[in-house]
């Protein structure tokens, strides 16, 4: 058995610790969202029954979305979504990375969709039960990034910024040691979601209707993801646009004015 930055040689197998993380976070986002569900006196059985097509749906759903929008600096190298659409063993070929979190999020949840359809369960319910999940889940596995050495930000000489080795910087900051752990500081804001929403669904059980919870998250974190792509060097475009930035602005929109008008109309009637 030998040991290297990225992973762990045994025998003939290579185990990236990227995989491990991811893993870590899958088992402790389950084992969260058993714990919402237990306090709901949900069928927890339910959940490990869809967790696996859950992850399923949320790797490739991550894929696709990887797909869609790759990156500058994989255009530049002529790996484009046409490129993956006519080389279809590269288009699945996960070592050499490529999972996006908006994705991911959308493929688990249409597997716990259909999964809540074909079991009778309540979906609205459910999504609640995963929201705190997702952000630690997500939490968690930000921190594969950091092995990796990527997902990190603008030059910064700040007392908490990370060395990048120079083979994994970019071409134009090939000068540059280090950087902005944008990883990091989405990690810390997801673990500050996870709090926020435990917090409100105590607080407030009385007052939140099916689903405001996942609505919650879906305010949370497009912020996150719309701010810290601004300090993002290497930013997918679709379109001459920010393709994860256009998106979590179109869902952040989405859930609140949802949230909004779910409750206004009980506002309305509490009035009357």
């Amino acid at each position: 058995m030998s040991i290297d930055q990225f992973g762990i040689h045994l025998g003939p197998l290579y185990i990236r610790f990227y995989g491990i993380i991811l893993m870590l976070g899958v088992l402790a986002a389950a084992y969260l969202a058993e714990r919402q569900a237990t306090r709901h006196k949900m069928n927890t059985d339910f959940l490990w029954d869809s967790l696996f097509w859950m992850v399923i749906g949320g790797v490739v759903g991550a894929r696709i979305w990887h797909i869609l929008t790759p990156s500058p600096s994989l255009v530049a190298v002529g790996i484009t979504t046409q490129y993956y659409l006519t080389h279809p063993l590269d288009a699945i070929n996960l070592l050499n990375g490529g999972l996006g979190i908006p994705g991911a999020v959308a493929g688990g949840l249409l597997a716990l969709y259909v999964m809540a359809k074909r079991r009778k369960q309540n979906f609205l319910d459910w999504v609640d039960v995963i929201a705190p999940a997702l952000p630690l889940g997500q939490a968690i596995g930000r921190w594969g990034n950091f092995v990796n050495q990527e997902l990190y930000g603008a030059p910064s000489n700040l007392p908490w910024a990370i060395t990048i080795a120079p083979e994994n910087r970019l071409p134009e900051f090939a000068d540059q040691a280090t950087y902005h752990p944008i990883f990091l500081y989405e990690a810390l804001w997801s673990l500050g979601t996870v709090f926020l929403l435990l917090w409100l669904a105590r607080k407030y059980s009385d007052r939140l209707k099916s689903g405001d919870l996942f609505l919650i998250y879906l305010i949370s974190y497009p912020v996150i993801r719309i701010l810290l792509d601004f300090l993002r060097l290497d930013a997918s475009e679709v379109g001459g646009f920010n393709a994860n930035q256009t998106l979590m602005a179109i869902v952040l929109v989405f859930a609140a004015v949802t949230l909004i008008l779910r409750h206004r109309s009980n506002t309305k009637l509490a009035k009357g």
